[in-house]
């Protein structure tokens, strides 16, 4: 989750030098081949190459690496990086929450529903907070911050359908050809800005962005996610996702110099209340006031889960 956090900054500085599709294919195409010389090295003893579960996890990947990433650079392109480390994080949660509500495979109960209820009244104060330094809406800003919400829908989809594909997938495997499919539809779709970006005048502070993003952010951190949706739900998964504000906001405010309105801090810390009840329904609450046998796991919470990476 430090990981991911700190993706929002130091992309954010990629984008202030490329076209947005041409930085999530620098980072997602540097991470690829990274994963792909760790799997050459430990392919042994991860396994045999099977075509039946690249293609799953492939297929999965380009959810989670391609359509996410788009989103997730375009809004960058637009919005500040902070909005975004606010945005995705904590709905993710929300919109996973009430996907599995509607498809039955978690149960409704009152706190849940009133999370929910509440991580979207958050998410509309939010939003009704933003402004530019006048105090008026910026069109620009309000743009970014709807694509991040399209971003954080794209997490929750992968979160979801990438728990079948661990099934029997070894986590480095399953990470490295999720990578390379979605890295694969970034480098397609970023070959039209190839020509407007200017290579010969980057900065060195923007190849050490990607080359962090590409190892850090993507290749640990993707893998560590993977390694760690083998054992929890998807719900469960993304209750750990409420940490990356903090280290994305802080690493936005100290090294962006970026800030937020009053307004919008109100609406992230109610879309966080929210998050936290609809997900945990209240456990952390109930465990604290009397010592008692933790609650059992919900169905989806058996099998393992699948993966994911910003």
């Amino acid at each position: 989750m430090a990981f991911f956090g700190s993706a929002f900054t130091s992309s954010k500085v990629v984008v202030g030098h490329v076209p947005h599709q041409v930085a999530a294919a620098l980072r997602f195409g540097g991470g690829a081949v990274i994963l792909l010389l760790i799997l050459a090295v430990a392919g042994r003893r991860s396994g045999p190459f099977v075509w039946r579960e690249a293609v799953r996890a492939g297929l999965v990947g380009l959810l989670g690496v391609f359509a996410y990433n788009l989103f997730f650079f375009w809004g960058l392109s637009l919005a500040p990086s902070v909005d975004g480390s606010i945005i995705v994080p904590v709905l993710s949660p929300v919109l996973t929450t009430t996907a599995l509500l509607v498809m039955g495979k978690e149960t409704a109960s009152v706190p849940r529903i009133a999370g929910l209820v509440l991580g979207v009244a958050g998410a509309v104060v939010f939003f009704l907070g933003i402004g530019d330094a006048a105090g008026g809406v910026s069109g620009q800003r309000l743009t970014g911050d709807l694509v991040y919400l399209l971003g954080a829908a794209a997490w929750a989809a992968y979160s979801i359908t990438s728990k079948r594909v661990l099934a029997g997938i070894e986590p480095l495997r399953a990470t490295t050809y999720g990578t390379v499919a979605g890295s694969l539809g970034l480098v397609l779709l970023a070959l039209p800005a190839v020509p407007d970006t200017h290579w010969s005048s980057l900065p060195a502070s923007t190849w050490a962005n990607v080359g962090y993003l590409a190892v850090g952010p993507t290749a640990i951190a993707y893998l560590c996610f993977y390694r760690g949706l083998r054992s929890v739900s998807p719900s469960t998964a993304t209750v750990m996702m409420f940490a990356v504000p903090v280290f994305g906001v802080t690493s936005s405010v100290l090294f962006l110099d970026e800030s937020f309105t009053a307004t919008q801090v109100a609406g992230g810390v109610v879309m966080l209340a929210g998050a936290v009840l609809a997900v945990t329904q209240g456990r952390f609450a109930r465990a604290g006031r009397k010592a008692a046998p933790a609650p059992q796991a919900s169905p989806s919470a058996v099998a393992p889960e699948g993966a994911r990476a910003n």
